[in-house]
């Protein structure tokens, strides 16, 4: 693949001696030093990127020494201790902390008694409360207690089709206080969705809402969860949210509310009430016991159920939100998610580092385009995560957050989708040069971020900082090379703990080889595109499967967006390159989504001179086709691979589950568009 960089980016952001010599990272980097000198030599003094870079070499070399020094430093609350932390086994079947046993709920609620602020939930209406620990510690407590008397016990299956509430955290914490397994969905996901979803891992209790609100409307779900418990032989209890309010009127003018879709129904309070006093134990299990399941994106299939373990999860979420994210006590962590995306699981997990977590439930720009800002400004948020399409149509939308007060923020991290470097630019100038941008990497896969930031590492404009301490990321060439300034396939060539325990219902792990293996054997490719730096900072080129390969020139995704969408009067885009092997003249397509004001003849032209000019002449469309929105998965990633598929004469039922997306609307659109301009092949297989 084309493309090395000459020239060092600008630095948007360093860290500063007193503040980062006072971060976990930095004060772990020096018990690492006292306590195992030999780990780190003298190759470098404690503290900035060479500091960093030796610390890192050593997480990722020395597995055991790392992983065992991280769970020691961080407090990682065992029942039974291991003799060591890495006893081999490689990529294929890591053993992790052999006969340790630990409890993921333990480790978030047992060590924080007391009256400080645990969680703090606002609804896009504005109401909302706040919890100290020992009253999330009651809740949970009590609902636990319910599921236990409802039969619920280790290895069980606890659903959930909740929105981002603390009815959702309660459910979870319960659910890994049993050693049951945890699993949601957002409620507005569609009933096959959730279904497809939830029904291969047999659940026996679904806990759901009966409503959520969202850019100013209500949405009225009872029918959608009477399906969903109707499609799900399994279960045996419904434990149903009134979330909208009026509960005793609806249930006056639709009878019972005993059962629904033909399952027991119990009322979300009434389960509460009925162990007012309960004692909050856990379960004490095994290192790589189910904690929950996540999903793949399931545009092409049935999405993959992906099963992460609770000593995995504790140890990687501690070694993320602490030592990189820099999170603690005091702090107020927010991200913006829903329940079906795994940065949902990644926000609640700053309760294991001591962190107050604030849920949002609603849309980010409603009623004005800044009442995400708002919201981080009015509850005191030091660390606010959102996605880089949020980002980018703040700044489209001239979003000016000169008025709010976010004097507490420190740090803004940002995911879903590669940053452009006018996306940085824009949370610089607003925020100003004291608060980190931390742009990061990772996946459902993982639950967590392979490039990252650190405290002690600068941001360069554009960049990720850095590989995450024990993440042994490396760029592949098409051979198998590792390359560094040159833009290659995103591997990890060690385990993590926080890989895949297993798949659901892949017995054999044939369906995980599969995913993770065979391009390279013995090396995880994740099915990006990225170039590593001298510097060991990272840039994000876009997945893998989707490139654009014009006369044999390779190209990310994310490149191409960051020129055309740089348009003011472009609001999104989609890029399709439908050549290939048996396709060698095949087109490079981009759909388009304008302003209402803007003329398309005129956006169209100064796209392909800036394309022409900026990337290569190779890189200009073919066709240019207007649409009115981009398809997107549930998760918000646009749907490359599935429009290539499309646009290669795959059926539109073979080449995307129109359930897996957020706006299917859009895909009909996209077809149309494609259609409309002569679109051969489209014609005989749509």
């Amino acid at each position: 693949m084309a493309g090395n960089e000459a020239a060092t980016p600008e630095v948007l952001w360093a860290p500063d001696s007193a503040r980062a010599g006072t971060s976990a990272l930095e004060r772990f980097e020096t018990w690492v030093r006292e306590r195992r000198p030999e780990a780190l030599g003298c190759s470098a003094p404690p503290g900035g990127p060479a500091g960093y870079e030796a610390l890192w070499r050593w997480s990722v070399e020395d597995l055991d020494g790392f992983w065992s020094a991280a769970a020691e430093f961080l407090g990682v609350r065992f029942h039974r201790r291991p003799a060591s932390a890495y006893a081999g086994g490689g990529m294929s079947e890591p053993r992790w902390f052999p006969g340790a046993t630990l409890n993921y709920a333990e480790q978030a609620l047992a060590g924080r008694p007391g009256p400080e602020v645990a969680v703090v939930f606002r609804r896009e209406d504005g109401t909302g409360e706040e919890w100290s620990f020992d009253e999330l510690r009651g809740r949970v407590a009590a609902l636990r207690e319910f599921l236990v008397a409802e039969g619920v016990g280790r290895g069980d299956r606890v659903v959930a089709l909740l929105p981002n509430t603390p009815h959702a955290l309660v459910g979870l914490l319960a659910t890994a206080s049993i050693g049951a397994v945890w699993s949601s969905c957002s409620p507005d996901f569609g009933t096959t969705a959730a279904v497809d979803r939830f029904r291969q891992i047999e659940p026996v209790v679904l806990l759901a809402v009966d409503g959520y609100q969202y850019g100013g409307r209500s949405f009225d779900i009872r029918g959608k969860v009477g399906e969903l418990a109707s499609r799900l032989p399994t279960l045996r209890t419904v434990v149903l949210v009134d979330y909208l309010g009026d509960a005793a009127a609806r249930a006056g003018s639709t009878g019972s509310t005993d059962t629904i879709g033909g399952v027991r129904a119990v009322p979300w309070e009434r389960a509460l009430r009925a162990h007012p006093d309960a004692r909050l134990t856990f379960e004490p299990v095994a290192f790589d016991h189910p904690l929950w399941v996540l999903y793949s994106s399931g545009t092409t299939g049935l999405p993959k159920g992906i099963v992460h373990g609770h000593g995995g999860i504790v140890v990687e979420h501690l070694k993320v939100l602490a030592l990189h994210a820099d999170l603690g006590p005091g702090d107020r962590f927010l991200w913006f998610t829903t329940t079906g995306w795994m940065m949902w699981n990644y926000l609640v997990s700053g309760l294991l580092v001591g962190a107050a977590v604030v849920l949002y439930d609603g849309s980010p720009a409603h009623p004005e385009p800044d009442a995400l800002w708002r919201l981080a400004a009015s509850t005191g948020v030091t660390y606010l995560g959102i996605s880089a399409p949020f980002v980018h149509s703040c700044q489209k939308g001239r979003v000016t957050l000169a008025g709010l007060d976010l004097s507490r923020v420190r740090a803004v991290g940002s995911t879903g989708a590669p940053l452009s470097e006018e996306g940085f630019r824009w949370l610089a100038d607003q925020l100003g040069p004291d608060v980190q941008i931390a742009s990061v990497s990772g996946g459902t896969d993982v639950c967590t971020a392979f490039l990252t930031s650190a405290p002690t590492v600068p941001v360069w404009v554009g960049e990720l900082s850095c590989r995450a301490l024990g993440a042994a990321v490396e760029a592949y060439d098409e051979d198998g090379r590792s390359v560094v300034d040159q833009v290659g396939e995103l591997v990890v060539t060690r385990p993590m703990p926080s890989m895949p325990v297993f798949f659901w219902g892949d017995s054999d792990g044939a369906r995980m080889r599969e995913a993770y293996y065979e391009a390279f054997p013995g090396v995880w490719r994740h099915g990006d595109w990225v170039r590593l730096s001298p510097r060991g900072s990272a840039v994000i080129h876009g997945r893998s499967d989707s490139t654009l390969n014009r006369g044999g020139v390779r190209m990310g995704t994310s490149e191409f967006y960051g020129v055309v969408e740089s348009l003011p009067e472009v609001l999104d885009s989609l890029v399709i390159d439908n050549s290939g092997p048996t396709r060698p003249d095949g087109e490079l397509v981009c759909f388009l989504v304008l302003a209402p004001e803007a003329e398309e003849g005129a956006v169209v032209a100064r796209a392909r001179s800036l394309l022409r000019t900026t990337l290569s002449p190779r890189h200009v469309p073919d066709r240019f086709l207007r649409v009115g929105e981009v398809p997107r998965t549930l998760n918000g990633k646009k749907c490359e691979v599935p429009v290539k598929r499309i646009l290669a004469g795959v059926p539109v039922s073979e080449a995307v589950s129109r359930e897996a997306l957020a706006n299917p609307g859009a895909l009909d659109g996209v077809v149309r568009a494609a259609l409309a301009e002569g679109g051969s092949e489209l014609g005989e297989q749509v």
